[in-house]
């Protein structure tokens, strides 16, 4: 089989593909400095006469899937296949593979680190002291940006998957106080609250948004929930933007109804006229879509799809977590 892998990929995963496969041509969409898009990935597939591909942020569309029947499977090196026509993949018997959970160290990480700055004033008392604005003998830094720890906080999870997980696990010793709402989650460590999601909003001081975008989820945030918080907590979203209705948000920020927020995505990117509103508040840590950009997600994923690979076709495992559309096995698959 040959695989076009669009992807990053390291070299030993490469050397696994290939072992396992038969053949690998490597187009990664970084040199390019963007994702391949339509036209150029139905070139690529067809230079390459590919029977199988692996991309990441390439735009793998209907058109693209229709036009390339012979497609035994297609790889997406992302916590969800979104870039991906799933729908059209499942109509043709293609089975899409992705990587959960590929950035959840990342994520955990940028969690911490800004919610901790965030609660000490960080970034303020950064920007007070490159203005020169300490004087000899005065104690203002001391007074004006004296903070909180993260020690003693109640973290409240909206939607408690394997990102949600993590950071309960790396805080839990601080320590914090963790709950979460999530309907899916029925086995938990029991130290754990699982709570409804209007109680979690108004009894946590750390609000953590990790949902994905589903009819279900989308706008779910709003000012009913938004407004339950406490006047000193924070909201942090580094999953997805529209899970949350930011007029609302803004509105909650506006008043300085609560402490601050630690954003990663936002409705436009880039961002519009309304997601600066929100950007340039000075209660706002904002970041651009960087929470899961670290060199190691790429290990992470390479190492995550192929051992998705090799279970389901060297071992036969058809139950594996990292099928997009399940529904494929009740149907024939190629390959």
């Amino acid at each position: 089989m040959r695989i076009l892998i669009t992807a990053p990929y390291n070299e030993k995963g490469l050397q696994e593909i290939e072992q396992q496969f038969g053949e690998v041509v490597y187009r990664s969409w970084k040199p390019n400095g963007r994702a391949w898009n339509e036209e150029e990935l139905l070139g690529l597939l067809a230079e390459s006469n590919a029977e199988a591909l692996i991309t990441e942020h390439d735009h793998v569309t209907a058109r693209v899937i229709a036009a390339n029947s012979q497609l035994q499977f297609i790889g997406v090196c992302r916590g969800t296949p979104s870039n991906v026509a799933v729908s059209k993949a499942t109509e043709m018997g293609i089975p899409v593979f992705f990587t959960p959970a590929r950035n959840a160290q990342a994520v955990a990480e940028m969690f911490i680190s800004n919610v901790i700055m965030l609660l000490r004033n960080t970034i303020p008392g950064i920007n007070w002291l490159k203005g020169r604005q300490w004087q000899e003998g005065a104690h203002d830094s001391y007074l004006h940006f004296k903070g909180n720890e993260l020690a003693g906080k109640t973290i409240g999870m909206v939607g408690f998957g394997a990102i949600g997980q993590l950071i309960a696990r790396m805080v839990k010793d601080y320590p914090c106080q963790i709950q979460f709402f999530d309907p899916y989650v029925t086995e938990h460590h029991p130290s754990y609250r699982k709570l409804s999601i209007e109680e979690l909003f108004a009894t946590s001081d750390i609000v953590s948004v990790h949902l994905p975008v589903t009819a279900e989820t989308k706008g779910l945030i709003g000012g009913s929930l938004l407004s339950k918080m406490k006047k000193d907590a924070i909201f942090v979203n580094t999953a997805r933007a529209s899970v949350v209705q930011r007029e609302a948000l803004l509105h909650v920020l506006e008043k300085n109804a609560i402490r601050g927020a630690i954003l990663d995505v936002f409705d436009n990117e880039p961002p519009d006229a309304l997601d600066y509103r929100i950007i340039d508040m000075p209660h706002v840590i904002a970041t651009p879509h960087i929470a899961g950009a670290t060199h190691e997600v790429e290990d992470h994923h390479v190492e995550i799809l192929n051992h998705a690979l090799a279970q389901w076709y060297a071992e036969g495992n058809k139950s594996i977590a990292e099928l997009a559309n399940k529904e494929i096995r009740s149907i024939q698959v190629n390959g």
